[in-house]
Order: C-alpha cells, then structure tokens, then sequence
C-alpha cells in the first residue's frame, strides 16, 4: 500500500482548491440584455487578487459553476464636442412666378454682422416667401449641423436648397435639406436637423423647392462637432493611509504590484508648497529606485484656488512607494497625508449561463488564468460592440465581512498547503526509510 503513498499526497497537494478556497467573493448586479456582460472592475477588488495578471479572478453563477469570461483594458474613446449657436434669419422674398434667386440688397455692420436684408426692387405682382437668409458670420467654427424651428401650422415635408457664401456675392451649393413636422392624434414627428458638409461660411441661403410651403421660422442654430480622443478610463483606490518613520517621508505598501498610472496626494487646507520625490521598491527589497519628481501645490490665484496634487506614473509597475517633501517648500503640515492611486481600468466580459446570482471570485494563489480572448468568447467581436453590452456591478469596497473572511479563509489555505507539505515530507522520510531498512536487511544475504 505504501507505493501509493506518495503520488496521493502529490495529487493531493497540487489540486487546485475549491471554490470555498477564493478568499475574496462579492455578488454582481446585472442590468441591460445579456447573454454578455461587462464589469468595469473596482480597483479594490483588483488589490484583493493574488496576482498582478488576475489569474485567480473567477465568475461564478448560484450553482457555483465558472462562467466563461475575458479580461480587456479600457481604451480611448472618441468623444464628441457640440457647439451651438444662434443665428439671424431674414425673409427672402419674390414674385410667385419667377425662378430666380430673390435679389436683395443688405446693410452690414462693421464686423460684418447683417443689420437688415430687403428686396432690391419691389416688383409688381405677388410678393411671397422664396427661403431664408442666416447670418453666422459670428460663429467662427465649421459648420456641421443646422436646426430649425417654424411655425406650427405648417405640417409635412420641406425640402430646400442650401447655399453658402462669405460675401453675399458668390454662393456656392452644399447640399438639399428637409425638415418635416407629422402629427397624429396626439402624437407627433419631428425633424428638425440638417446635415451640413462641416465647411466654415459666413452666411447660409436657403430656397425652398415649393416656395407656397415656405414656413415661418421662428428659431435657426448652427452646430460645430469636433471629436477628441479621451484618456483610457483609470480606476482609482479608496484613501490609503500613510507610514512615516522621520519628518517629511511617507511609505505605503500595496497589496500586490499594481502598474500605477497616477497618484492623488490629499493635500491639507490652506496654502501648500510641496516639491516631491517619489521612489518605489519591490517586496523584500532594500533599495529604493527614483521614480519622478513633481510639485504639489494649493495656491490663489485671480481670486480662485488653484490646486496641483496628481504625480503621473505611466503604468510604472509598484508595491510600495516612498514620498520625499522637501521641507523649504513648507511641508505637508503635521498629520501624514494619505493618497489614492490609479491604474488603468479593467473590464470583465463574462457570458452568462445559469441561474443568478453571480459572484465575482478572487484570491487563490493557485489558480492559472481561465480567461479568453475577447474575439474567442464573443464571435464576430467588434471594439464598438463593447459599450452595447450589458452591465454588471460589483461593490466599490470590499465589504469588511467579505474581507476578514478572505483574509481568514488565506490563512487557512496558507497552513493547508503548509501542512500538506508537512505530510508530504514525512511521507518521502518514511519511504527513504523503509528503503534503507531494506537495503540492510538484504546486506546479509549477499555473503
């Protein structure tokens, strides 16, 4: 029996742990269409994995089956800029039979601003709206969009032409717009929005194809869009508090490893001048390495406060961080301060499957990574496809229940594995000596 001593506590010792053996579980909240979801994961929840890579990280559902799920890193978005403005709109008027662009005559002002718009010649028979002149010489920005506001009595579908010009000389043709204004019971439709081609012009000319339907505007704004990549999201911490053994040096130590893109020093009220360095250091090690150095600052100026207290780190991979004052800047007053550090935001995309509630697990130091590739688990996968997923929530804050039973539940897992080697060492003892025992008593025989 003793042969099959050993590969037991072997197979013993290498399983990996049981569900119970994820120190650190919390419920998701979903909200939205499945069958996918994405959690934008808490930084506390990150510090409470054993690993950097979130190897350990699990989802599972109430009958405690692991779910399929990615890991993807917030990314830039494009973010979209709107400026609107109101325009001056005047009258184009003409005989009802002519096919002709109204001539008109203006007055301008100085900056260029049109003061009145009028016929060049009253003609003889019936004079009738032919379109409308727009004055957008004070928005000095491309033009993107055109709104419309016109009297309700006048329902349907109005198509017009769009013309630009810069000096009420020379007009050159955009594009055809429509409007329309449906109603139903006491429902109704509106459109009230006009593409524009995104060029900068002064003045607008609008000339409706079927002048009798002409409306009455009432209002008229122009629109400018600009799109601008935002930063990738981060994902702050809770306030961690600070360790100081001598005046003006303040340590933390972190979890794990985490590749900290920023840091956010609480400063104290008042006026505060602070030149910094910061260093870091592994687990275990004595010397410290120079990360950056910053000014931190709470000043007035033109009677607001300016404040300065982020330090960027550029994803630099640190446990524990060190923070040096310079004392001619004055300090940062008598209690330690304490900070809030980012990373770049991770998101959990899962597949649902199984009855809720769902958890999110975390903290077993055995675990090898179960994630896929996003393409892998969502197929036909596309980047934009991302924020029509839905969501789920976790807790920003490990609860302190949840927290004492991980931090005991590792313990306990931590004098597991110790015993088990402990067993383990005694079986390879006990076999070496059965096998010397044997070899002795097998020496006499020989001669």
């Amino acid at each position: 029996m003793n042969k099959y001593l050993l590969p037991a506590l072997v197979t013993l010792l290498m399983a990996p742990l049981a569900q119970a053996d994820y120190a650190t579980q919390v419920p998701l909240t979903l909200e939205g269409e499945g069958p996918w979801y994405r959690l934008e994961l808490p930084l506390s929840l990150q510090m409470a994995a054993r690993h950097t890579d979130l190897r350990d990280l699990r989802v599972l559902n109430a009958e405690g089956e692991e779910l399929a799920y990615a890991l993807t890193l917030g990314t830039s978005q494009p973010a979209e800029q709107r400026q609107e403005a109101a325009v001056k709109w005047f009258p184009l008027s003409g005989p009802a039979d002519a096919q002709a662009v109204p001539a008109i005559r203006v007055q301008r002002s100085t900056s260029g601003t049109l003061v009145e718009v009028a016929p060049e010649q009253v003609a003889s028979g019936e004079q009738i709206l032919r379109g409308w002149l727009l004055d957008a010489s004070a928005f000095d920005q491309p033009l993107h969009r055109l709104q419309l506001d016109w009297s309700s009595e006048q329902e349907g579908f109005q198509r017009f032409t769009i013309e630009a010009s810069d000096d009420l000389q020379h007009w050159q043709r955009w594009e055809d717009g429509q409007i329309a204004r449906l109603s139903f019971a006491d429902e109704r439709v509106e459109q009230r929005e006009v593409r524009l081609p995104g060029a900068r012009a002064r003045y607008l000319r609008l000339l409706w194809q079927a002048p009798q339907q002409a409306p009455a505007l009432l209002a008229a704004r122009v629109v400018s869009l600009a799109s601008q990549e935002q930063a990738p999201p981060l994902a702050w911490s809770a306030p961690l508090p600070a360790s100081s053994s001598k005046s003006g040096e303040y340590t933390w130590e972190l979890p794990l490893s985490l590749p900290l893109q920023k840091i956010r020093v609480e400063l104290p009220a008042g006026n505060v001048l602070a030149p910094v360095s910061l260093a870091s250091r592994g687990a275990g090690k004595l010397e410290w390495q120079s990360l950056t150095r910053g000014l931190l600052y709470r000043l007035p100026q033109d009677g607001q406060e300016v404040l300065q207290n982020e330090i960027e780190l550029w994803g630099t991979p640190v446990q524990q961080l060190r923070l040096r004052v310079d004392a001619r800047g004055g300090g940062l007053g008598s209690q330690a301060p304490t900070i809030r550090v980012a990373v770049r935001g991770t998101q959990v995309v899962f597949l649902a499957r199984g009855s809720a509630p769902y958890r999110l697990a975390l903290g077993d130091a055995a675990a090898h990574s179960a994630a896929l590739p996003l393409g892998t688990l969502i197929p036909g996968y596309e980047p934009k496809r991302l924020a029509s997923l839905g969501r789920a929530t976790a807790p920003e804050q490990v609860p302190a229940a949840v927290q004492q039973a991980a931090d005991a539940a590792q313990f306990a897992a931590d004098w597991k594995r110790v015993g088990l080697w402990g067993v383990l060492l005694a079986g390879v003892a006990l076999l070496g000596g059965m096998a010397f025992s044997l070899l002795r008593q097998a020496k006499p025989g020989e001669h």
